[in-house]
Parts: C-alpha cells; structure tokens; sequence
C-alpha cells in the first residue's frame, strides 16, 4: 500500500520541479529531456572505460582483446596492495569539470550521473562487496569543505545496491598536504601512514570484502595507504571504486590545465 504512495508522490514532486526548473545538461546547462543528464554533446565527451583494461589497476589496454582479463606491465612491476581497482570513464573534459565543481565548490548536482556511471562500472565489484567504504577526508579538511564527496559517493551505491557501506570505518589521522601537483613517489610518501582503522572500524570490516569508493584514482598512492591500513585492520580483500581515472594515455586531456586530483 506505502509503495505505490511513495511513487506517486516522489513521481509528482518529479514533475512539479520539472515545471519549476527545467531540466538541463549538468554540465552546459542545454536543455535535456530529464534533471541530473548530460546533454548528447557532453555525454559524447565521456571517455568511458571499457574492456579491455588492467584487471589490477583498471587502466585501459587499447590493442589487447577482449577476452580478458590482462594485467599491465605496471601490475606485474609494482603491483597494488588491493585486488582490483575499476573506473567509470577516463579524468578530463567534462568529467574533469563535473568532479572539481562537485568537490570544490560545493555543486551536487552531477551526483546522480557519477552514481549511475559507478554503479555500471562497478557492477562486478559491487556484487563482490561486503562493505562499502569511503576514503576520508581529514578531520580539518573536512570542516572546510563541509562534505566528504567519497562518502557522498558511498552512500548513494550502499543505496542502490543494498551493500551496507560505513562512512566511518576508515579515518584519515595524519593532516596530509593535497595531492594535486605531487608526482608519484611524492603522494606515495604524503599519505604513509595517515589512514587509519578504530576498534569500531575493526570489527565493520574483520573477514569482509571491502570496496573503497573515490572520485579520482590518479596514482593509486591514496587506494594503496588506505587498503594498507583495511587489511592490518581484519578485511579479507579491498577493491577500488572510483568515478574517474587518470591516464596517462589521455594527454589530450591532461594538457588542458586544469588540477589533476
């Protein structure tokens, strides 16, 4: 009886705001046919990450089959301290512009599509999952901010997927500079030891399979401290969950000066 109720009414406030604000692209403000789309252009500027990529680091493999699953060399000479890591598209363009304005200036309208973009990357790895987890911000960092979009992020797929996630398990207790500009060696060593799992942490992830959720994952160095710090604290696996990736093989992207996360 609630159910059909529940539809109508989130179905007529859907379409009261519809009248009130129209819809547009998240990205150009086009006019589009739903809230929280992309308009064709914008979606044709998604570089989505597809079969067939790395199965350790899910960076793209362009001239490799489809067959799968492949590691990369980079797996073979410095393998990751999680299982597998999967990204929805790669960083730049309007990805790019939808995550900083997302994570630095407080807009939450690109939520939606980073979940549904997610959700479909991740599927596997969903399906795995025992818990969900965000990687967190810094206790000063986040009063700055005021959200942790990784929690964000975290939330909305333990709602989609009915995998339970707790945004508190893993704390960050080392005030770390911010990674953006930092090369790979250099973010390595900015965020040794700064993550950390509590008594109440240890007993959420004790035997579970863990999926750490993240906007980007630029080197690994942050999936690698906080899967470090998981696995000394009782989870049996970690993987990675991320809205973006960044690859080196999209120089297009990377020359267009904006921060790489």
């Amino acid at each position: 009886m609630f159910q059909p109720v529940a539809r109508f009414a989130a179905e007529s406030l859907r379409y009261s705001t519809d009248l009130i604000l129209p819809a547009v692209c998240v990205s150009c403000a086009t006019p589009v046919t739903r809230h929280n789309l992309l308009c064709a252009k914008c979606w044709g500027d998604l570089v989505p990450i597809t079969a067939p990529y790395c199965d350790r680091l899910g960076i793209p493999l362009p001239g490799y089959d489809d067959s799968g699953p492949h590691l990369s060399a980079q797996a073979f000479t410095d393998p990751p301290v999680f299982d597998r890591a999967r990204a929805a598209c790669v960083y730049g363009g309007v990805i790019r512009k939808l995550i900083v304005r997302f994570k630095f200036e407080d807009r939450h309208e690109p939520l939606p599509l980073f979940l549904r973009l997610t959700r479909e990357a991740g599927r596997d790895l969903l399906a795995d999952a025992d818990l969900i987890v965000p990687v967190p911000l810094h206790r000063f960092r986040l009063l700055q901010r005021r959200f942790n979009q990784s929690a964000l992020l975290a939330k909305g797929l333990s709602r989609a997927s009915g995998v339970p996630a707790s945004v508190m398990a893993l704390k960050r207790t080392k005030r770390t500079k911010a990674q953006v500009g930092l090369q790979h060696d250099a973010r390595r060593t900015n965020v040794a030891e700064a993550f950390n799992v509590g008594a109440s942490g240890r007993r959420a992830v004790a035997g579970k399979r863990v999926l750490l959720v993240d906007d980007v994952i630029t080197t690994g160095a942050t999936a690698n401290a906080c899967s470090t710090a998981l696995l000394a604290a009782g989870a049996r696996a970690v993987d990675i969950l991320a809205v973006a990736l960044v690859w080196h093989g999209a120089t297009n992207f990377l020359d267009e000066g904006g921060d790489v996360l």
